[in-house]
């Protein structure tokens, strides 16, 4: 099925709508760098709210991936335009993968978000020319499959990028074949709908105000250029910091994986009183940024021990 194409320019209200998104994930990647130098407690993104928070982000990139390959290629598909863009991402998804490899080595990101983006846009381009059910439908077989199988064949590292192992793969950033293609169907089916109905060809007569346009419809329409260039400006803003503040306080931290530990086996106010006592005791004898660091010596083992079976006997 042919689709009228759309010969208005772009539909600004899309880049504006890609530029929150990039704000958001700026946001959640901030959290997650404060947190990473220990300005905030450790576990913090896992908890659920930031966890939803960036599903929700990598959702709509996906979607808008979708929609916007409706946009470009719905009255044929502009195979140099299309080839050139993936190589660019392809490109940047391997740089991502050399340097967090290096930096990162036990969480590096082998099939993240950009690593999806160029699958789905590979796969996806051949979804935009049909009717938009089809997009619709096989995206939620995706999801159908994702939540009702799982093979330990896929636990092969060769195989993480599908996403169907009974296990998710150590990394920083994981976006699978499933259930992430789903988005981008999702995408296509609804601009290939919204190119039927002509809802389009009404957007492209609004005017996103000239206060949005210009900072999130700039990074919008430079999503790439922006989601390689923030993160190390954002460690490098913190790194800076941190220098000049000097470290944070490792105490809080420290409390909070030893009550994550304790609360296995024991109640709350148990591990709340035994965890903050070895703390203390851990500061009183100078074995505390040790015992942080890793660096065992015979003299910190004893101390260690000492304060541990003096809070154990306190707590009882």
């Amino acid at each position: 099925m042919k689709s009228e194409p759309i010969k208005t320019g772009r539909v600004s209200i899309i880049d504006t709508a890609r530029g929150i998104a990039l704000v958001a994930m700026t946001i959640y990647h901030f959290t997650w760098d404060l947190e990473f130098f220990g300005w905030l407690l450790p576990g913090t993104t896992l908890q659920s709210g930031w966890v939803w928070f960036a599903r929700c982000i990598a959702s709509s990139f996906i979607f808008l991936v979708g929609v916007s390959l409706v946009l470009a290629h719905s009255d044929g598909i502009r195979w140099r335009s299309f080839s050139k863009r993936l190589a660019m991402v392809a490109v940047a998804a391997a740089a991502i993968s050399i340097v967090t490899l290096i930096a990162v080595p036990g969480g590096f990101i082998f099939f993240g978000i950009l690593h999806g983006i160029a699958l789905f846009s590979l796969l996806g381009v051949f979804f935009v020319r049909l009717h938009w059910w089809v997009p619709a439908f096989v995206g939620l077989l995706v999801l159908i499959v994702e939540n009702t199988f799982a093979a330990e064949i896929f636990s092969s590292p060769f195989l993480w990028w599908v996403g169907l192992a009974p296990n998710d793969p150590p990394s920083n950033d994981y976006v699978p074949l499933f259930p992430w293609f789903a988005a981008a169907l999702f995408g296509i089916a609804a601009a290939k709908l919204a190119l039927q109905k002509g809802w389009f060809a009404k957007l492209t007569k609004w005017n996103v105000p000239a206060f949005l346009d210009k900072p999130l419809g700039f990074i919008g329409r430079h999503s790439l250029a922006y989601y390689l260039i923030h993160q190390p400006i954002l460690m490098g803003l913190i790194w800076c910091f941190t220098a000049v503040a000097g470290p944070p306080d490792a105490t809080p931290s420290f409390i909070a994986m030893c009550e994550r530990q304790c609360v296995v086996n024991n109640d709350k106010t148990y591990c709340t009183i035994y965890c903050g006592c070895v703390a203390e005791g851990f500061k009183d004898g100078n074995v505390f940024q040790s015992f942080l660091d890793g660096k065992a010596t015979i003299e910190n083992n004893a101390t260690i021990g000492s304060v541990i079976n003096q809070c154990s006997v306190q707590r009882d």
